[in-house]
């Protein structure tokens, strides 16, 4: 989220490379646990007794335990991560959500309307909604949180505005021109008018994003530095304890508007520890699958196979160029890059086919997804004939080039498969690219200032729209363009794209902007989301989803 998925970079690197950025559970890696009980911080030292884990003992008590990464913010205003996401789409709610099926449904609203000319959306709220503490939520809530997160897009936010901007008024807002967005009115207690640009069919969907969220204005103002260690919110969980560098413990809001969750409590445990080993030993109910256990537990040999649980992600990993600096200004040399490589051998031997390789920048399960779309393939002597073609001459003319890797303290070992990339381009280009980790306390604003001149990165849809991927993250205007990617051609196709009311038309234009980006390369696709989990026999209703989405009060705990 933004939306990013970690899985595959972490693999891709061999690192847990943006942990923090990703959902952790989907990496396979880190995390501690404890046994759901008493005041343990962490796991055990000794494993509970178990017949090959599938023996482990029916729960005692009412936790769901899992592994979380450490928030940088439970702001929903300035959640821009998938692991923060985790948390704060559990214990906020929005006007309206996506359901099990990705399809947009009714949250806080009960329903809503909207003009015949596709720009104005009246929203009715539930009556006798509650906030945690048992205030009423209304709809001057819902206008202070879009203003307040229109405000924080100033100077905080690096989403608000991509998920605020199609509201008429909301980049005044956002851009330090206005103090409120002019085009979200409250017309009484219970109704909220949205006016948009132009019609919109992503709008919804954006508004299923944590930055359009509803926060208490009491306890916000009460207390602006510190009311995200226990925030009010209006979800299905609320916050019990945020125990830094230990646990996250959520508690179940038994006035929920949609019901009490049937779990009473999730610990979310944040220590080190390798995630597997305490699913064996019955510490925790959920765990990631690495690359070194995937076969092993694929096999229905192991006793792990029948809790083994896999589906796709809506996500991608990627490299990512500055299109704007020396030497990736030059099409020519992005492509010679890209074709050095033998990504399909890469992904076969490194990665074990954990993830499906990527040939296109549109997922699979995405609409307009194109499984016709191709990149050039591996092909080493034209990618030296491209580099001779281009303005630097050789390798000899290119500037020393750099592939930065953001991870948690800047510090982990180089895996093998960025070792295998660095080979691929010494021995098809005669280029020697040297790895910078980047530490994510810095990494972010410096990829938003341009300092990079190459990365590793991943992508996990915000909403199942290309507009989330496709507009966001490559017209030229764009404050989330990190590429500095620029194609008048492209940005005419985009800008078409977004006011198309005909369903197919619209896909088609995205599938032709696709096209443009798969020959002027601002991104090397790698490899497409796949979740891989083993999965507690006695939990009932937890899966993996393609997106980030609150689900947590639909699981069950079987005794």
């Amino acid at each position: 989220m933004k939306g990013r998925n970690a899985a595959l970079i972490a693999a891709i690197a061999g690192l847990a490379l943006l942990a923090v950025v990703f959902v952790v559970l989907l990496a396979g890696g880190g995390g501690g646990d404890g046994d759901g009980g008493g005041e343990q911080a962490g796991p055990s030292t000794s494993p509970t007794p178990a017949d090959a884990r599938g023996g482990c003992d029916a729960p005692r008590g009412d936790d769901l335990r899992l592994l979380g990464s450490e928030p940088i913010s439970l702001d929903p205003a300035l959640t821009f991560t998938a692991g923060d996401a985790d948390y704060v789409v559990h214990i906020f709610s929005g006007l309206v959500k996506l359901d099990a099926n990705l399809k947009v449904v009714a949250d806080l609203a009960e329903g809503w309307d909207v003009s015949p000319d596709g720009t104005v959306y009246t929203f009715r709220l539930r009556r006798n909604t509650l906030f945690h503490d048992d205030r009423p939520v209304t709809a001057e809530d819902v206008k202070y949180s879009l203003d307040r997160a229109a405000k924080l897009g100033q100077t905080e936010s690096i989403v608000a505005e991509s998920m605020l901007g199609d509201i008429v008024g909301a980049k005044d807002v956002t851009r330090g021109r206005a103090d409120s967005i002019s085009g979200v009115k409250v017309v009484n207690s219970t109704t909220v008018e949205i006016t948009i640009d132009a019609p919109k069919a992503y709008f919804l969907a954006k508004l299923t994003y944590p930055t359009a969220f509803v926060v208490q204005k009491q306890q916000v103002e009460a207390n602006p530095q510190g009311w995200t260690r226990k925030p009010i919110g209006t979800g299905p969980y609320k916050m019990q304890r945020w125990e830094l560098g230990e646990r996250i413990i959520l508690e179940a809001n038994e006035k929920y508007f949609g019901g009490a969750p049937k779990v009473k409590r999730v610990l979310f445990y944040l220590a080190g520890g390798s995630s597997l080993t305490q699913f064996e030993n019955c510490e925790i109910d959920v765990s990631g699958i690495g690359l070194d256990d995937l076969e092993r537990v694929q096999s229905p040999r192991d006793p792990l196979n029948s809790q083994y649980v896999t589906a796709p992600s809506l996500s991608i990993s990627y490299i990512g160029f500055n299109t704007q600096a020396a030497p990736f200004d030059d099409p020519k040399v992005r492509l010679a890059f890209a074709i050095a490589i033998n990504r399909e051998q890469i992904s076969r031997v490194v990665l074990k086919d954990r993830e499906p390789l990527a040939n296109s920048i549109m997922m699979p399960g995405l609409p307009g997804y194109n499984k016709d779309a191709q990149m050039a393939g591996f092909d080493a002597q034209r990618a030296k004939q491209l580099l001779a073609e281009s303005k630097y001459g050789s390798a000899g003319g290119l500037p020393k080039v750099t592939l930065t890797i953001g991870s948690a303290g800047g510090g982990a070992t180089v895996g093998p498969y960025i070792e295998a990339l660095q080979a691929m381009w010494r021995e098809n280009l005669g280029v020697d690219v040297e790895i910078a980790q980047a530490d994510l306390a810095s990494y972010f604003s410096d990829l938003d200032k341009g300092r990079y001149q190459m990365r590793v990165d991943g992508w996990i849809m915000d909403y199942p729209d290309p507009e989330d991927l496709l507009d966001i993250l490559f017209h030229s205007k764009s404050r989330y363009n990190q590429s500095r990617y620029s194609n008048p051609e492209y940005d005419a196709i985009i800008e078409r794209a977004r006011t198309e009311r005909n369903e197919s038309a619209r896909l088609k234009l995205y599938q032709d902007a696709e096209k443009i980006l798969l020959t002027d390369l601002p991104w090397i696709p790698l490899n497409f989301g796949k979740t891989h989990l083993v999965v507690s026999e006695h939990i009932k209703g937890y899966k993996p989803f393609p997106i980030v989405i609150p689900f947590l009060q639909n699981v069950t705990i079987e005794r």
